[in-house]
Parts: C-alpha cells; structure tokens; sequence
C-alpha cells in the first residue's frame, strides 16, 4: 500500500537526477544522534518531487472523482469539471470520518486475536502487532448490516464523497506534520534510513520514523490496513446501495467490482501478518507518503470503478462476466500462492512446503529463492496484481478510460515499486542478486517484462 506515490515521481526523475547526502563524519554523527549513520539515495524526485507531490496528488484524488460523476468521464476533457466550493464541504463529512477512525481504533485495540512479532530491528529487537484485522472487518460488516437494517441511507455516501475526500486529505497533512514533529524525539535506532537528510521537505514526504507507537499503539502499522482498506469496501457498498435507489436494483457489473475488490481486502485481512515483511513496514518511515496513501488514495481511487457506473451504468453478459471471473480467479491464484510461498519462507525456510525449493546463498547469511513461482519471475504476486487489476476495470465497458486508472496507475506503481526493491536487493545482496537476475531473467511478466 504505501507506494501510491509514482504519479508525479516519474516527471521528477526526468527533471532531477538521483542526488545522494553526504556521509558525514564520526564527530557529527556523535553531535546527531537522530541521523542514521549512512548516505541516504533520494527517491521520488528529491526534494522537487517532495514538495510538489503532496499537492499533486490530493488534487488528483478530488479530479478523479469529479471526472467520474461528469457526463462525459473524459480524463482529457478540458477545462476540467470542476465542482463549486459549496460541493467540497459537508458538516457530516469530518463527522463520519472521526467516527470511522474511532470504530477502527477501537476495534485494533480489542484484544482478540493473536500477536504476532515483526521482522528484527537495527537494534536487535522485535515489535508486536496484533493480528485482528479480520476481526475488525467482522465486527464492521455486523454493525453496517445492523444499520442498512435499521434503514441507514448508506447510498447517501455517494453525495459526500467529495467532501469526505477533502477532510480525509486534511487528516492525511495533520497527522503527517505530527508525525514529522514527533520523530525529533526519536532514538536512533527507531528511525527510517531513506527518511532521514536533513532535508524537511523530502523527509515530511517519506517519514523519519520507521515505527511510530503511542504506547503499543502502532499508527503505521494500524493505518496500512484498517481504515483505507476497509473503507474503501465500504464506499463500494455505498455505490451499490445508491445504484439500488436509482435503478431498483444492482447491476451485474457492479455486483463484480463489489464482488472482486472484497474479496482482496478480505484477503488482506486474513493473511495480515504477511504485512510484517513488506517494505512499507520493514523499510519506509512513516510520513505523508504512506499516510496519504493509506487513508486518502487508496480508499478514493481504488473505488473508481464503482462510482464510475452508479452515473455510467453498463451491461454485461453472461458469458463476458465468466471470462471476467476466470481472469480474476486466475490473478487471485497466482497473488496468493506466491505471497504465501514467500511469506513462508521468509519466517521458517526449513517448513515442508518451501523445504524443498532451490535456493542461493548470500553473503548476509539469508538465502533467495529461485525455483516455485519466484523462479517463474522475480515479483509473480505483481503479475497477480495486474491481472485482477484488469478483471475489476472490465465490467466498466471500454468506452471510457477513467475506470482503467487503477490499472494504469497500478502498473507505473509495480515498475517503480520493483525498481526501488531491485535497488535494495543488489545493495543487499550483491553477488548473490547478479546470480539471481541471470537465474530468473524476467522481472513481473514472463518473456515479456
């Protein structure tokens, strides 16, 4: 989730090379305490992408959604629709929103579920995280079936999404500058290594602290899948709802996207503990990059596709909707097998299922996968991605583009995503990372990419 951030990157690196920080001195670094001690490689255009991102892409969230809602759903049209000042906000909006975080705090911090330990830190130690997310979404889906019983019009989320989109943008800056101010108080070993140049700018963007706890309150952790991702099923629903009000009942095409996308988020839940390993958790500080992205991107423009037919509704048959199915049934396969096959390795290679794989050695004592689906390409859970990607933006029809934006969006995101982790690897690894690419010469698609 936390790498939502390539719109604009891609224009910066070509306007501003890769500029890297000095390392400095023993004496400074005894003088900081704060700076990680190693020369740090911008990412996302330095500190010109740093600065324009954060008011690119809340601009671009609130486009999207107007381009959605217009008659035309052209991205090229120009001048663009742009809604009165009076449509942007809503004194129920930061009501909801408020309430929404504070129903999803709540459920994070009921102690169900188990706990589990995230990968060792600088300083040799080992965070707990509550495994519960599941839970939550349970818990979620009782009480919003109790309150579509009692008559709640949950369709009506449909007038105020742009007004919620706006409040949830300002929560996004409130709790970054937070976060940025917080960090200063920070040990050393508790900080991000790529947020960290002294820069303000750039860091406020990335994140100075890698885990930020109010108590055992884990706020990156809690902001990566609750409530973004849960919310975004919840607008979906709303969607729905407000499609039944117009038309009586729901279209086939919007029962798929509603159908395909919870079936990802449920997935996500279930398997939460895969998190833990992923580089938004183990690499990336936590700043306005992933708390952007989490709260505001994801739930906004992952949803599309469903505010896209409530105004453009589109017919299906029966036999494009199957072939639909299969080919989201076929990335959800490939996405799945592949992360738990990683995952599983990652926590116990001496497990019967990974056991048997053939590996490579590294000089860090850790060992690389080159047989099973990570033999196949070196990122095949993005090539599951992909393909479910393109199942949810096909029951929208072809006439329009806006509802292809994720799948768009979504492949420029994976090649950026898997050029910084090839990065990290090589940096890692060495030696042992050339054998593996000469291994496994394709990166996401077979004898293609």
């Amino acid at each position: 989730m936390g790498g939502c951030m390539w719109i604009a990157a891609v224009w910066f690196k070509m306007a501003k090379e890769k500029d890297r920080t000095r390392q400095r001195s023993e004496t400074d670094m005894k003088l900081d305490k704060r700076r990680p001690t190693h020369a740090v490689e911008r990412e996302f255009g330095g500190t010109l992408g740093a600065s324009c991102i954060p008011v690119f892409l809340p601009l671009t969230v609130l486009y999207l959604l107007c381009v959605c809602r217009s008659p035309g759903a052209s991205l090229l049209q120009w001048p663009p629709p742009l809604p009165p000042t009076a449509q942007l906000w809503h004194p129920l909006a930061p009501t909801l929103l408020l309430g929404w975080l504070a129903l999803q705090t709540f459920l994070y911090l009921l102690p169900v579920g188990k706990v589990a330990e995230g990968m060792v830190l600088r300083d040799g130690s080992r965070l707990k995280y509550p495994i519960n997310g599941f839970h939550s979404f349970c818990a979620t889906a009782v009480l919003m079936a109790l309150a579509l019983w009692m008559g709640m019009p949950l369709g009506y989320l449909f007038e105020l999404l742009l007004p919620l989109a706006v409040c949830t943008v300002g929560v996004s800056f409130l709790l970054s500058l937070y976060l940025y101010i917080r960090s200063f108080w920070a040990p050393n070993h508790a900080l991000s290594l790529g947020g960290n140049t002294g820069n303000p700018l750039y860091d406020f963007f990335m994140g100075r602290e890698l885990n930020p706890r109010i108590g055992s309150f884990d706020l990156k952790y809690f902001c990566e899948l609750r409530p973004g991702l849960m919310g975004w099923v919840v607008i979906n629903l709303a969607m729905l709802m407000n499609e039944v009000e117009l038309r009586e009942s729901p279209s086939l095409a919007m029962l798929l996207v509603n159908g395909f996308q919870m079936l990802y988020v449920v997935d996500a839940l279930w398997n939460e503990e895969a998190v833990l390993t992923t580089m938004d958790i183990v690499h990336d500080g936590f700043g306005f990059m992933l708390a952007f992205g989490d709260l505001a991107w994801v739930p906004f423009t992952y949803s599309l596709q469903a505010n896209f037919l409530v105004v453009h509704p589109q017919s299906l048959s029966a036999a494009g909707a199957a072939a639909i199915i299969a080919l989201n049934g076929v990335g959800y396969y490939i996405f799945r097998r592949s992360n738990s096959q990683k995952n599983q390795f990652r926590r116990d290679p001496t497990h019967p299922s990974v056991a048997g794989l053939e590996t490579i050695a590294t000089a860090t004592g850790k060992r690389l996968l080159v047989s099973g689906w990570w033999g196949l390409v070196r990122h095949p859970n993005y090539l599951g991605d992909l393909l479910m990607a393109t199942a949810w933006s096909l029951p929208c029809g072809v006439t329009h583009l806006v509802p292809y934006f994720y799948v768009i969006y979504f492949t420029v995101l994976l090649i950026h995503r898997e050029a910084r982790d090839e990065r990290q690897c090589r940096a890692k690894y060495g030696l042992a990372w050339d054998t593996y690419c000469r291994r496994v010469p394709y990166r996401i698609i077979p004898y293609v990419y």
